[in-house]
């Protein structure tokens, strides 16, 4: 599928990047031709090299001074510019377009720098490809359940984001816009459970928001899946969703804490956070459809609609207030995912994601 193409994925040294990197070359979607990491920060694209140099047994001069010559390429740029985007889509096949800000309260302190990059930056590749006429045949915007229904800046500027890309489908009628949507990924640079090892590790007070907090929980080679399931069997403007369980957050606390002597202190829910995330609303609920391991939200525009007949298997929201896991569930997927050993935590930093 992807054998001899050129693939470029922005925001590419962020926790999901790397890993969609390492799966991109695996060749488990085919061989490509290139893969260019897009992005502002010449420290993690460097740390990136590296780490490949390391598992390639590769001269740090060859990595660093031929990196055009390679299958793994590095440019720097930023999704913002317009002018950026154009050089590094100008030769580009699929674009997985992973470059974002991401902490909800960041974004709500700096709303316009949010929309900068989730929203221009998704308007920037929809303009390349448009004015430039660029022959890219996929790209696949990668969203949060936080743009469902969205009460926070993170959530709104994604919401944007995933319309901007299914409506680039009419505007750029050669080229496939899709996308996928998933909750909180497990041990992601920023997410909760690296401050709760953190915490536990130095012996602090656990800090959890409210008891009835509940949320989406997937490793990152899951939210890698749902990616390339999205583009193996995506039709333009469709969004794949995960169906994956579900936690209390005190509940995650208390598996990772187990007999150790340390309290949990309930601080509060924060502004701009759901008790409960959803990742299909209610009114999406009618537009979805079932295939294997995955919900499929069709497109608003009627222009896009499949006109193939599938049961819809919602009748209501899908939301992390549904399939909650016991303790003994939780501990034992928080320990096929190197987050447990033995029953106690590994508090190896290459096992952190």
């Amino acid at each position: 599928m992807l054998t001899d193409k050129t693939v470029v994925v922005t925001g590419g040294t962020g926790s999901l990047g790397i890993v969609l990197i390492r799966r991109l070359m695996s060749g488990e979607l085919g061989n490509p031709k290139k893969i260019v990491v897009f992005s502002r920060d010449e420290a993690k694209q460097h740390a990136i090299r590296l780490q490949f140099q390391r598992q390639l047994q590769t001269a740090t001069d060859e990595v660093i001074y031929h990196d055009f010559q390679r299958l793994l390429q590095f440019q720097i740029g930023d999704i913002r510019d317009y002018h950026s985007v154009c050089t590094v889509l100008r030769d580009a096949d699929v674009v997985f377009n992973a470059a974002a800000l991401k902490q909800v309260p960041t974004c709500e302190y700096f709303p316009f720098e949010a929309v900068r990059t989730n929203v221009e930056g998704a308007e920037n590749i929809v303009r390349a490809i448009r004015e430039q006429r660029f022959p890219v045949h996929t790209v696949v915007g990668i969203s949060t359940d936080k743009a469902c229904k969205p009460v926070n800046v993170m959530g709104m500027t994604k919401a944007l984001q995933e319309r901007i890309f299914i409506s680039a489908n009419i505007a750029c009628p050669n080229t496939r816009f899709i996308g996928v949507r998933y909750g909180n990924v497990l041990a992601s640079r920023g997410s909760v459970i690296p401050l709760f090892l953190d915490q536990i590790s130095r012996g602090q007070t656990v800090t959890v928001t409210i008891p009835e907090m509940t949320r989406f929980l997937l490793s990152l080679e899951e939210a890698v899946d749902t990616i390339f399931a999205a583009v193996k069997g995506a039709e333009q403007g469709e969004v794949y969703i995960p169906r994956v369980p579900s936690a209390y957050i005190v509940d995650v606390a208390r598996v990772l804490i187990g007999e150790r002597p340390i309290h949990i202190a309930f601080t509060g829910i924060r502004p701009g956070e759901k008790v409960h995330e959803i990742l299909v609303s209610e009114e999406e609920a009618p537009r979805t459809v079932e295939r294997n391991d995955y919900y499929v939200i069709a497109p608003m525009l009627p222009e896009l609609r499949s006109q193939r007949a599938e049961p819809c298997p919602l009748h209501g929201a899908y939301s992390s207030a549904d399939n909650i896991m016991n303790s003994a569930q939780l501990a034992e997927l928080l320990r096929k995912h190197g987050l447990m050993a033995n029953g106690t935590i590994d508090f190896e930093e290459d096992r952190l994601g």
